[in-house]
């Protein structure tokens, strides 16, 4: 008798803990139903629910110190706040317009403070979206405090170990939605996708950006995130108008202006060839540079295609007739037209200017953009039989791109561990 009453202790002592319920329920360790915006435990006890908070007020901002990658529990830096939030703080939306894109540790604007709302505005009641953003900001803040450390020691971060479990958790919630996908649950699904695309970018997995980016943009096609033609002159309404637009977000995300200092071809380190390590412009070679005085005119007009892409995109949004959809159909022609020109001017300037060099990292980052552009000018106002068969074709193009993008990232990041290394020992030295 007494066993069992010791046993039944010890599982009521060490029963799982809920950490997605209200402020009000957590204080008073209780089990809270999370009916939203307020739990009715709260309510039928006649307590004042204090809400749920903003992903982004779950953890103080100390630094985050290295630490044994096992050593997930120590979270340095990222010790619990008592929730109080029902709302979105301002500071909050900036944070994560930040996060969303490694450009704007460069001082650079995004334009995504409306994205950065929508996906904390859903955090406080979507558990996914909710683990997405805290392993975006703990990934984030992990590279920014480790930039001059090599990667294999930023990785044995605690805060990295803690982002790649909140990842994780995110995945596995997006999989339970999509199983029986409804409107509520493919919106959570796109919403996560925009934070998932900016975690691998954190992670400089290109090839799962991509992977991310592909099937977003599916599943806004698949359920008709925007009106569409289903046969010859039969346009049909958005089946689902309250999608977020996951393609206007990538696009936003690419169009900012890129910070790299591109490279000689090689650089030698140690007495191992590098084929990409970023340096300053001055210390580039002439025959290296001549590129660069191009390539930024190629990005302007990359981005100016970019900017009438979204601008098209708008329009299509709020297309109610088949006439006006006919006329944006030729208006789409047109700007496919002007990427394929773009690209074969790119080709050009490269055989010019370099031949036998190493494509530069800042022009292969622009045939990513490139090639995004074209699979979401493809997807828009069509439905044809055919249409799948482009886009995989097109989808595995942009595959490729994204992995040699990030083959040449991690050299990059490889190079510049290297370089911390060497500067560590001269100043032992």
């Amino acid at each position: 008798m007494t066993g069992s009453l010791v046993a039944r202790k010890r599982n009521i002592q060490f029963r799982t803990k809920v950490k997605t319920g209200c402020a009000t329920c957590r204080i008073r360790k209780v089990k809270c139903d999370e009916n939203k915006p307020f739990c009715r435990k709260c309510l039928d006890t006649g307590r004042t629910c204090d809400g749920y908070e903003s992903p982004f007020r779950f953890f103080t901002s100390q630094p985050i110190k290295n630490a044994h990658a096992g050593d997930i529990k120590s979270r340095a830096g990222l010790q619990p706040i008592r929730p109080t939030l029902t709302e979105i703080a301002p500071q909050d939306i900036d944070l994560l317009n930040r996060y969303f894109s490694t450009k704007t540790m460069f001082d650079v604007k995004l334009g995504c403070g409306e994205e950065a709302r929508q996906v904390l505005q859903a955090s406080l009641t979507d558990p996914p979206i909710r683990h997405a953003v805290s392993s975006l900001r703990a990934l984030r803040e992990n590279l920014e405090t480790s930039e001059d450390v090599p990667a294999s020691v930023a990785q044995r971060a605690p805060g990295y170990g803690y982002g790649l479990q909140q990842y994780c958790m995110a995945l596995g919630g997006l999989a339970s939605n999509l199983s029986s996908p409804g409107p509520y649950r493919l919106k959570s699904a796109l919403l996560c996708c925009q934070v998932f695309i900016s975690i691998e970018q954190v992670r400089g997995n290109y090839a799962s950006m991509a992977q991310h980016i592909i099937q977003g943009l599916r599943i806004m096609h698949e359920h008709r995130a925007r009106p569409n033609f289903v046969a010859a002159n039969k346009l049909v309404p958005a089946h689902h108008d309250q999608l977020p637009f996951l393609d206007v977000f990538i696009i936003k995300l690419f169009a900012a202006p890129c910070k790299f200092a591109d490279p000689p071809a090689t650089a030698d380190i140690s007495e191992t060839t590098v084929s990409v390590c970023l340096v300053s412009p001055h210390q580039q070679p002439v025959e290296s540079r001549d590129l660069r005085t191009i390539a930024p005119d190629m990005r302007t007009e990359l981005t100016r295609i970019a900017a009438s892409t979204l601008e098209f995109l708008s329009k299509v949004s709020h297309v109610e007739s088949a006439g006006h959809a006919l006329q944006l159909l030729s208006e789409k022609a047109s700007l496919l037209d002007s990427l394929e020109s773009w690209l074969i001017d790119l080709d050009l300037v490269h055989r010019e200017t370099r031949p036998a060099s190493p494509e530069l990292i800042s022009v292969s980052f622009m045939r990513f953009f490139h090639q995004i552009l074209k699979i979401v000018l493809l997807g828009a106002l069509d439905s044809s039989p055919d249409l799948y068969a482009k886009l995989r074709t097109e989808n595995n193009r942009l595959q490729g791109v994204a992995s040699n993008v990030g083959e040449r990232v991690k050299a990059y990041r490889t190079c510049s561990g290297i370089r911390s290394s060497r500067g560590e020992r001269s100043k032992v030295r």
